[in-house]
Protein backbone atom coordinates (compact mmCIF):
# COMPACT_ATOMS: atom_id res chain seq x y z
CA UNK A 1 0.00 0.00 0.00
CA UNK A 2 1.38 3.38 -1.26
CA UNK A 3 1.51 6.08 1.13
CA UNK A 4 -0.88 7.77 -0.27
CA UNK A 5 -3.11 5.26 0.53
CA UNK A 6 -2.44 4.92 3.85
CA UNK A 7 -2.82 8.60 4.09
CA UNK A 8 -6.07 8.97 2.85
CA UNK A 9 -7.59 5.62 4.60
CA UNK A 10 -5.93 7.47 8.15
CA UNK A 11 -7.82 10.64 7.25
CA UNK A 12 -11.26 9.04 6.40
CA UNK A 13 -10.68 6.92 9.75
CA UNK A 14 -10.31 9.95 11.58
CA UNK A 15 -13.27 11.86 10.64
CA UNK A 16 -15.09 9.03 11.78
CA UNK A 17 -14.85 8.33 15.45
CA UNK A 18 -16.36 6.46 17.75
CA UNK A 19 -16.55 6.05 21.95
CA UNK A 20 -16.17 2.15 23.14
CA UNK A 21 -18.30 -0.01 22.10
CA UNK A 22 -20.30 2.13 19.61
CA UNK A 23 -17.69 1.66 16.66
CA UNK A 24 -19.81 0.75 14.39
CA UNK A 25 -19.00 3.30 11.27
CA UNK A 26 -15.59 2.33 12.69
CA UNK A 27 -15.89 -1.12 12.26
CA UNK A 28 -17.31 -1.12 8.55
CA UNK A 29 -15.26 1.21 6.89
CA UNK A 30 -12.57 -1.49 8.27
CA UNK A 31 -14.61 -4.60 7.01
CA UNK A 32 -14.96 -2.56 3.45
CA UNK A 33 -11.15 -1.90 3.52
CA UNK A 34 -10.24 -5.51 4.10
CA UNK A 35 -12.80 -6.88 1.53
CA UNK A 36 -10.80 -4.78 -1.04
CA UNK A 37 -7.70 -7.11 0.32
CA UNK A 38 -6.86 -10.12 -2.13
CA UNK A 39 -8.89 -12.98 -0.22
CA UNK A 40 -7.65 -16.25 -1.24
CA UNK A 41 -5.44 -17.02 1.66
CA UNK A 42 -7.87 -14.57 4.25
CA UNK A 43 -10.48 -15.52 7.23
CA UNK A 44 -12.67 -12.96 8.40
CA UNK A 45 -14.38 -13.18 11.11
CA UNK A 46 -17.08 -11.20 13.91
CA UNK A 47 -17.90 -11.76 17.10
CA UNK A 48 -21.86 -12.03 17.91
CA UNK A 49 -20.94 -10.68 21.45
CA UNK A 50 -18.73 -7.80 20.86
CA UNK A 51 -19.87 -6.88 17.56
CA UNK A 52 -17.86 -3.67 16.74
CA UNK A 53 -15.01 -6.10 16.98
CA UNK A 54 -12.88 -7.65 13.71
CA UNK A 55 -10.82 -10.72 13.58
CA UNK A 56 -8.79 -11.64 10.89
CA UNK A 57 -7.02 -14.81 9.91
CA UNK A 58 -4.07 -14.62 7.75
CA UNK A 59 -3.51 -18.45 6.02
CA UNK A 60 0.23 -19.33 6.18
CA UNK A 61 2.10 -21.21 3.56
CA UNK A 62 3.12 -23.64 6.34
CA UNK A 63 2.25 -22.41 9.36
CA UNK A 64 4.65 -23.52 12.50
CA UNK A 65 3.00 -20.86 14.31
CA UNK A 66 0.19 -17.94 14.65
CA UNK A 67 1.53 -14.33 14.99
CA UNK A 68 -1.24 -11.99 16.63
CA UNK A 69 -0.95 -8.15 15.70
CA UNK A 70 -3.62 -5.99 17.50
CA UNK A 71 -4.71 -2.80 17.21
CA UNK A 72 -7.33 -0.35 18.96
CA UNK A 73 -9.89 1.68 17.12
CA UNK A 74 -12.46 3.28 19.67
CA UNK A 75 -12.24 7.64 20.31
CA UNK A 76 -12.23 9.93 23.08
CA UNK A 77 -15.45 12.09 24.52
CA UNK A 78 -13.19 15.04 23.52
CA UNK A 79 -13.72 18.40 21.28
CA UNK A 80 -11.34 18.30 18.45
CA UNK A 81 -9.04 21.62 17.81
CA UNK A 82 -6.57 20.65 15.23
CA UNK A 83 -8.49 22.78 12.46
CA UNK A 84 -7.47 19.71 10.45
CA UNK A 85 -9.76 20.26 7.20
CA UNK A 86 -10.40 15.99 7.51
CA UNK A 87 -11.50 16.36 11.93
CA UNK A 88 -13.92 14.83 13.51
CA UNK A 89 -17.51 15.03 12.06
CA UNK A 90 -18.83 13.53 15.18
CA UNK A 91 -19.19 16.55 17.75
CA UNK A 92 -17.39 15.75 20.79
CA UNK A 93 -15.45 12.83 20.40
CA UNK A 94 -11.97 12.83 18.48
CA UNK A 95 -9.06 10.59 17.50
CA UNK A 96 -7.48 12.64 20.51
CA UNK A 97 -5.42 9.34 20.97
CA UNK A 98 -4.55 8.43 17.79
CA UNK A 99 -6.11 5.34 17.06
CA UNK A 100 -6.99 6.38 13.50
CA UNK A 101 -3.27 6.24 12.57
CA UNK A 102 -2.76 2.66 14.58
CA UNK A 103 -6.00 1.60 12.45
CA UNK A 104 -3.98 2.54 9.49
CA UNK A 105 -0.70 0.95 10.25
CA UNK A 106 -2.30 -2.13 11.13
CA UNK A 107 -4.58 -1.73 7.74
CA UNK A 108 -1.25 -1.53 6.16
CA UNK A 109 0.35 -4.27 7.17
CA UNK A 110 -2.35 -6.39 6.41
CA UNK A 111 -2.78 -5.45 3.26
CA UNK A 112 1.12 -6.68 2.61
CA UNK A 113 0.40 -9.67 3.88
CA UNK A 114 -2.75 -10.59 1.74
CA UNK A 115 -0.80 -10.06 -1.52
CA UNK A 116 2.66 -11.76 0.07
CA UNK A 117 0.76 -14.83 1.58
CA UNK A 118 3.57 -15.49 4.87
CA UNK A 119 4.96 -18.79 6.21
CA UNK A 120 2.98 -18.55 9.31
CA UNK A 121 -0.14 -17.71 10.52
CA UNK A 122 -1.15 -14.11 11.55
CA UNK A 123 -3.71 -12.91 12.95
CA UNK A 124 -5.12 -8.81 13.26
CA UNK A 125 -7.52 -8.01 16.16
CA UNK A 126 -9.00 -4.59 15.29
CA UNK A 127 -10.56 -4.46 19.24
CA UNK A 128 -13.18 -2.07 20.73
CA UNK A 129 -13.14 -0.18 23.97
CA UNK A 130 -9.36 0.17 24.47
CA UNK A 131 -9.96 3.68 26.20
CA UNK A 132 -12.64 2.16 28.44
CA UNK A 133 -14.97 -1.08 29.06
CA UNK A 134 -12.04 -3.64 28.85
CA UNK A 135 -12.41 -4.23 25.11
CA UNK A 136 -9.14 -6.67 25.28
CA UNK A 137 -10.01 -8.43 28.66
CA UNK A 138 -13.83 -8.74 27.12
CA UNK A 139 -12.82 -10.65 24.03
CA UNK A 140 -9.87 -12.81 25.83
CA UNK A 141 -12.90 -13.69 28.47
CA UNK A 142 -15.56 -14.62 26.04
CA UNK A 143 -12.96 -17.13 24.23
CA UNK A 144 -12.19 -15.50 21.16
CA UNK A 145 -8.23 -16.73 21.21
CA UNK A 146 -9.09 -20.56 21.48
CA UNK A 147 -9.13 -23.21 18.80
CA UNK A 148 -8.03 -22.17 15.11
CA UNK A 149 -7.61 -18.65 16.92
CA UNK A 150 -5.32 -19.31 19.22
CA UNK A 151 -2.41 -16.71 19.09
CA UNK A 152 1.39 -17.93 20.05
CA UNK A 153 2.81 -14.17 20.69
CA UNK A 154 1.01 -10.89 20.23
CA UNK A 155 2.23 -7.39 19.10
CA UNK A 156 0.49 -4.14 19.26
CA UNK A 157 1.63 -0.63 18.76
CA UNK A 158 1.02 2.60 20.50
CA UNK A 159 1.60 6.30 18.95
CA UNK A 160 3.81 8.69 20.94
CA UNK A 161 4.10 12.41 20.25
CA UNK A 162 7.61 13.20 21.75
CA UNK A 163 9.17 11.00 19.26
CA UNK A 164 10.50 11.83 15.89
CA UNK A 165 7.83 10.47 12.58
CA UNK A 166 8.78 6.84 12.75
CA UNK A 167 11.12 6.21 15.25
CA UNK A 168 10.18 2.90 16.82
CA UNK A 169 11.22 2.90 20.55
CA UNK A 170 10.13 -0.11 23.37
CA UNK A 171 12.01 -1.28 26.32
CA UNK A 172 12.38 -4.87 28.58
CA UNK A 173 10.03 -5.01 30.94
CA UNK A 174 6.76 -2.91 31.79
CA UNK A 175 6.34 0.40 29.28
CA UNK A 176 2.78 0.85 30.87
CA UNK A 177 1.50 1.23 33.69
CA UNK A 178 -1.49 -0.98 35.14
CA UNK A 179 -4.28 1.24 36.68
CA UNK A 180 -7.09 0.91 38.62
CA UNK A 181 -10.19 3.13 39.81
CA UNK A 182 -10.94 4.52 43.18
CA UNK A 183 -14.50 4.88 44.29
CA UNK A 184 -14.58 5.79 48.14
CA UNK A 185 -17.92 6.78 49.39
CA UNK A 186 -17.97 8.35 53.35
CA UNK A 187 -21.12 8.35 55.14
CA UNK A 188 -21.97 9.57 58.58
CA UNK A 189 -24.49 12.14 59.75
CA UNK A 190 -25.28 16.15 58.82
CA UNK A 191 -26.10 18.36 61.20
CA UNK A 192 -26.18 21.84 62.01
CA UNK A 193 -22.61 23.60 61.73
CA UNK A 194 -22.61 25.15 64.96
CA UNK A 195 -23.72 21.99 66.86
CA UNK A 196 -20.50 19.68 65.40
CA UNK A 197 -21.30 17.20 68.57
CA UNK A 198 -24.77 15.99 67.16
CA UNK A 199 -23.04 15.52 63.69
CA UNK A 200 -20.70 13.22 62.17
CA UNK A 201 -18.59 15.72 59.69
CA UNK A 202 -17.65 13.48 56.63
CA UNK A 203 -15.53 16.56 55.11
CA UNK A 204 -13.07 15.97 57.63
CA UNK A 205 -13.19 12.30 57.45
CA UNK A 206 -12.75 12.76 53.54
CA UNK A 207 -9.59 15.00 54.59
CA UNK A 208 -7.95 12.60 56.55
CA UNK A 209 -8.27 9.67 54.46
CA UNK A 210 -6.74 11.64 51.85
CA UNK A 211 -3.68 12.72 53.82
CA UNK A 212 -3.49 8.75 55.19
CA UNK A 213 -3.70 7.63 51.60
CA UNK A 214 -0.52 10.29 50.29
CA UNK A 215 1.39 8.80 52.90
CA UNK A 216 1.13 4.62 51.03
CA UNK A 217 3.23 6.18 48.07
CA UNK A 218 5.96 7.79 50.53
CA UNK A 219 6.43 5.14 53.13
CA UNK A 220 5.41 1.80 51.62
CA UNK A 221 6.76 2.36 48.13
CA UNK A 222 10.54 1.59 47.79
CA UNK A 223 12.27 5.22 46.95
CA UNK A 224 13.61 3.09 43.83
CA UNK A 225 10.31 1.97 42.60
CA UNK A 226 7.43 4.27 41.63
CA UNK A 227 3.41 4.52 41.83
CA UNK A 228 0.79 7.25 42.19
CA UNK A 229 -2.10 7.97 43.93
CA UNK A 230 -4.09 10.71 42.93
CA UNK A 231 -7.88 11.79 44.09
CA UNK A 232 -9.20 13.70 41.41
CA UNK A 233 -12.67 14.71 42.60
CA UNK A 234 -14.04 15.20 45.74
CA UNK A 235 -18.07 16.14 46.44
CA UNK A 236 -19.45 16.48 49.51
CA UNK A 237 -21.71 19.25 51.31
CA UNK A 238 -24.55 21.91 50.04
CA UNK A 239 -24.30 24.54 52.23
CA UNK A 240 -21.94 26.99 54.55
CA UNK A 241 -23.88 26.25 57.67
CA UNK A 242 -24.52 22.08 57.45
CA UNK A 243 -21.96 19.54 58.43
CA UNK A 244 -21.79 17.12 55.65
CA UNK A 245 -23.29 13.90 56.42
CA UNK A 246 -21.48 12.23 52.80
CA UNK A 247 -18.84 12.24 50.93
CA UNK A 248 -17.55 10.77 47.36
CA UNK A 249 -14.03 10.58 46.29
CA UNK A 250 -12.60 9.84 43.14
CA UNK A 251 -9.19 8.73 42.07
CA UNK A 252 -6.69 6.30 40.07
CA UNK A 253 -3.68 3.87 41.33
CA UNK A 254 -1.37 3.54 39.38
CA UNK A 255 1.70 1.02 39.02
CA UNK A 256 4.29 -0.73 37.49
CA UNK A 257 3.76 -4.57 38.40
CA UNK A 258 0.68 -5.97 39.55
CA UNK A 259 2.19 -7.55 42.57
CA UNK A 260 2.62 -3.65 43.74
CA UNK A 261 -0.64 -2.74 42.36
CA UNK A 262 -2.49 -5.49 44.24
CA UNK A 263 -0.30 -4.03 47.46
CA UNK A 264 -1.22 -0.58 46.76
CA UNK A 265 -4.98 -1.70 46.41
CA UNK A 266 -5.06 -3.57 50.16
CA UNK A 267 -3.63 -0.48 51.66
CA UNK A 268 -6.26 1.57 50.57
CA UNK A 269 -9.00 -0.86 51.52
CA UNK A 270 -6.94 -1.03 55.30
CA UNK A 271 -7.09 3.10 55.18
CA UNK A 272 -10.57 2.77 54.47
CA UNK A 273 -11.18 0.42 57.47
CA UNK A 274 -9.16 2.34 59.83
CA UNK A 275 -11.09 5.87 58.94
CA UNK A 276 -14.71 3.99 59.60
CA UNK A 277 -13.21 3.45 62.71
CA UNK A 278 -11.84 6.27 63.87
CA UNK A 279 -14.87 8.52 62.45
CA UNK A 280 -17.60 6.12 63.32
CA UNK A 281 -18.51 6.04 59.93
CA UNK A 282 -18.89 3.69 57.18
CA UNK A 283 -16.67 3.75 54.06
CA UNK A 284 -16.79 1.94 51.39
CA UNK A 285 -14.10 1.48 48.98
CA UNK A 286 -14.35 0.57 44.93
CA UNK A 287 -11.49 -0.37 43.41
CA UNK A 288 -11.57 -1.15 39.43
CA UNK A 289 -9.22 -2.09 37.86
CA UNK A 290 -10.63 -4.33 34.96
CA UNK A 291 -8.46 -5.39 32.17
CA UNK A 292 -5.84 -2.37 32.57
CA UNK A 293 -2.81 -4.48 33.69
CA UNK A 294 0.28 -3.28 33.36
CA UNK A 295 1.36 -4.16 30.14
CA UNK A 296 4.31 -6.34 30.88
CA UNK A 297 6.74 -6.89 27.21
CA UNK A 298 8.17 -10.88 27.52
CA UNK A 299 12.01 -11.16 27.56
CA UNK A 300 12.62 -13.26 25.11
CA UNK A 301 9.94 -11.57 22.14
CA UNK A 302 10.82 -8.43 23.29
CA UNK A 303 15.11 -8.42 23.30
CA UNK A 304 14.43 -9.95 19.63
CA UNK A 305 12.23 -7.22 18.82
CA UNK A 306 14.55 -4.55 20.01
CA UNK A 307 18.35 -6.22 18.23
CA UNK A 308 16.09 -6.29 15.07
CA UNK A 309 14.90 -3.01 15.46
CA UNK A 310 18.59 -1.57 16.03
CA UNK A 311 19.80 -3.80 13.20
CA UNK A 312 17.77 -2.88 10.53
CA UNK A 313 19.10 0.20 8.94
CA UNK A 314 15.86 1.63 7.38
CA UNK A 315 14.73 1.63 11.18
CA UNK A 316 15.63 4.61 13.89
CA UNK A 317 15.08 2.65 17.17
CA UNK A 318 15.31 5.62 20.60
CA UNK A 319 15.70 3.39 24.11
CA UNK A 320 12.83 4.60 26.62
CA UNK A 321 11.15 4.19 30.30
CA UNK A 322 8.48 3.22 31.56
CA UNK A 323 5.30 5.53 31.49
CA UNK A 324 2.57 5.91 33.86
CA UNK A 325 -0.32 5.87 31.43
CA UNK A 326 -2.54 2.88 31.10
CA UNK A 327 -2.63 0.41 28.36
CA UNK A 328 -5.62 -2.66 27.54
CA UNK A 329 -3.61 -4.23 25.94
CA UNK A 330 -1.42 -5.40 29.02
CA UNK A 331 -4.68 -7.88 29.99
CA UNK A 332 -3.78 -9.62 26.70
CA UNK A 333 0.03 -9.87 26.99
CA UNK A 334 -0.86 -11.00 30.73
CA UNK A 335 -2.49 -14.16 29.04
CA UNK A 336 0.05 -14.41 25.88
CA UNK A 337 3.56 -13.07 25.46
CA UNK A 338 4.58 -10.69 22.96
CA UNK A 339 5.69 -7.34 22.90
CA UNK A 340 3.96 -3.59 22.76
CA UNK A 341 6.06 -0.84 21.21
CA UNK A 342 5.99 2.83 20.42
CA UNK A 343 5.85 4.46 17.28
CA UNK A 344 6.99 7.95 17.03
CA UNK A 345 4.45 10.83 15.69
CA UNK A 346 6.45 14.02 15.88
CA UNK A 347 4.06 16.34 17.79
CA UNK A 348 5.92 17.31 20.57
CA UNK A 349 3.94 20.65 21.44
CA UNK A 350 0.52 18.63 21.91
CA UNK A 351 0.06 15.42 23.91
CA UNK A 352 -2.31 12.10 23.55
CA UNK A 353 -5.47 12.47 24.98
CA UNK A 354 -5.08 16.59 23.99
CA UNK A 355 -7.89 17.97 21.43
CA UNK A 356 -5.19 19.65 19.43
CA UNK A 357 -3.11 16.15 19.13
CA UNK A 358 -2.32 15.81 15.39
CA UNK A 359 0.03 13.57 14.31
CA UNK A 360 2.28 13.28 11.64
CA UNK A 361 1.20 11.09 8.68
CA UNK A 362 4.44 10.52 7.95
CA UNK A 363 4.90 8.09 10.52
CA UNK A 364 2.29 5.49 8.89
CA UNK A 365 4.49 3.77 6.21
CA UNK A 366 7.44 3.55 7.47
CA UNK A 367 5.59 2.24 10.95
CA UNK A 368 4.13 -0.49 8.13
CA UNK A 369 7.77 -1.34 6.29
CA UNK A 370 9.39 -1.99 9.87
CA UNK A 371 6.34 -4.37 11.41
CA UNK A 372 6.17 -5.81 7.99
CA UNK A 373 10.03 -6.73 7.81
CA UNK A 374 9.68 -7.51 11.72
CA UNK A 375 6.95 -10.29 11.37
CA UNK A 376 8.62 -11.70 8.11
CA UNK A 377 12.06 -11.94 10.41
CA UNK A 378 9.83 -13.90 13.41
CA UNK A 379 8.61 -15.79 10.73
CA UNK A 380 12.03 -17.18 9.21
CA UNK A 381 13.07 -17.80 12.98
CA UNK A 382 13.73 -21.73 13.72
CA UNK A 383 12.12 -22.57 10.65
Amino acid sequence: MKEAELIAIRRQLHQIPELALQEKETRAFLLKTVQSFPQTHLTIRTLPKLPTALLIKVHGQNPQRTIGYRTDIDALPVTEETGLPFSSQHPGIAHACGHDMHMTVALGILDYFAHHQPKDNLIFFFQPAEESKNGGKLAYDMGTFTGDWHIDEFYGLHDRPDLPAGTISTRLGTLFAGTTEINVDLIGKSGHAALPQNANDMIVAAASFINQIQTIVARNVSPTDSAVITFGLMRAGTIRNVIAGRAHLEGTLRGFTQKQIDFLQQRIRDIGQGIAASFNCDVNVDLNQGGYYPVENNPQLTKDFIQYMQADPAVTFAPTGPVMTGEDFGYLLNKIPGTMFWLGVNDPDSQLHAADFSPDEAALAPGVTAVVHFLEHRMAENN
